[in-house]
């Protein structure tokens, strides 16, 4: 299976020694962002999840050190309940995380397989609470065409998470048009995530002392972004929908530059592609986000999605930071809040209200 930058790195947030040292749930903190947020009915979409029994299965297989995987990814089970009965949120969408370099498209089917049967298990448990995304690997199309026919096709998923890049191949290239074709025919809803920059030693900072998702995870999803925009992924493909995390990285603060600039690109990018991919993308608030004026100064406000990165984002950063900014941004109406909170999740995917 060809190297990638997804498939050979061990952790989403860099090394351990990158790593926040981080309070996952604050049990002793105190009770008032949760009771204030509590009666509301939050749709997180964008909530990492690591399935213990792939952790068992990849560490037997020798596929990874356990020692390597960020803290957060060794949770139990019930600790994403505690944290969103804290913050209000009353489902959340699983972004799978399984990270390793696989030796072949069987042991690589095997771990997609193993991880689907743990997110399942995870909703049944806790009926309304969570749906899942199929985890893709686009640098094996032939898994990737089996994940989709599995997890959307026979066992519910929402939708699909794929990598900005894998091996430096960014999203939009015609290299995965086999799988967005599959994709579009079926209406599906595309989550991306960031990951290392292409090229550099893995897991390696790419400046040190300064960890990767500080900044370079951003470039990542604005690069796929700019590149989809390029390739015209939207109008190729356009029964998918397409949600860029961190609320699009740094894509709305170039987007006059792009529009301006795209001429210098190669096919040049039409400033009216732009314009109609940025409001046609969707964007979650996951970071926490920059105030939301400059988001909405160029993307309609119902393509913005609650998002917390959980536990990826500690507890304490969503609590006492990125919700509070929310709720008190002054770009964004109580309407509009509701949206982001709930409602444009609802209509992205109707599905969610029956999990």
């Amino acid at each position: 299976m060809p190297d990638s930058s997804h498939t050979s790195r061990l952790s989403l947030l860099g090394t351990p020694e990158e790593e926040p040292r981080i309070s996952l749930v604050r049990e002793d903190s105190a009770p008032e962002p949760a009771e204030r947020h509590a009666a509301q009915s939050k749709i997180d979409m964008h909530h990492h999840f690591c399935a213990p029994e792939w952790r068992e299965w990849a560490e037997r297989h020798e596929l990874i050190n356990p020692q390597q995987l960020p803290p957060w990814a060794k949770l139990d089970a019930e600790a994403p309940i505690r944290f969103m009965d804290r913050a209000g949120i009353a489902t959340a969408v699983l972004k799978p995380m399984l990270p390793a370099r696989y030796r072949s498209s069987a042991q690589l089917r095997e771990a997609i397989n193993i991880t689907l049967q743990s997110m399942i298990e995870v909703a049944t448990s806790h009926p309304g609470r969570f749906a899942f995304y199929v985890p893709l690997f686009l640098d094996d199309l032939d898994a990737s065409s089996w994940a989709v026919r599995r997890g959307l096709g026979q066992l519910g998923a929402v939708g699909v998470n794929v990598t900005a890049n894998y091996g430096g191949v960014y999203l939009g290239d015609p290299a995965y048009d086999r799988v967005f074709h599959e994709l579009n025919e079926l209406s599906a809803v595309v989550d991306t995530h960031p990951h290392n920059l292409p090229g550099g030693p893995p897991g390696a900072a790419t400046v040190p002392g300064i960890p990767n998702f500080m900044c370079d995870f951003l470039l990542d999803t604005t690069r796929a972004a700019v590149n989809m925009i390029s390739k015209r992924t939207l109008d190729r493909f356009p029964d998918i929908s397409v949600i860029l995390p961190h609320a699009g990285g740094f894509l709305p603060y170039i987007a006059t530059r792009l529009q301006a600039l795209g001429r210098f690109c190669d096919p040049p990018i039409d400033p009216a592609a732009v314009r109609d991919h940025l409001h046609r993308f969707y964007y979650d608030t996951a970071g926490p986000m920059a105030a939301a004026a400059t988001l909405l100064a160029h993307v309609p406000a119902d393509h913005v999605l609650f998002g917390t990165d959980w536990p990826a984002a500690p507890a304490d950063t969503v609590m006492d930071l990125a919700l509070p900014a929310l709720d008190a941004d002054p770009a964004l109406t109580a309407e509009q809040r509701q949206g982001i909170y709930h409602d444009n999740a609802l209509r992205l995917i109707p599905q969610l209200a029956t999990v």
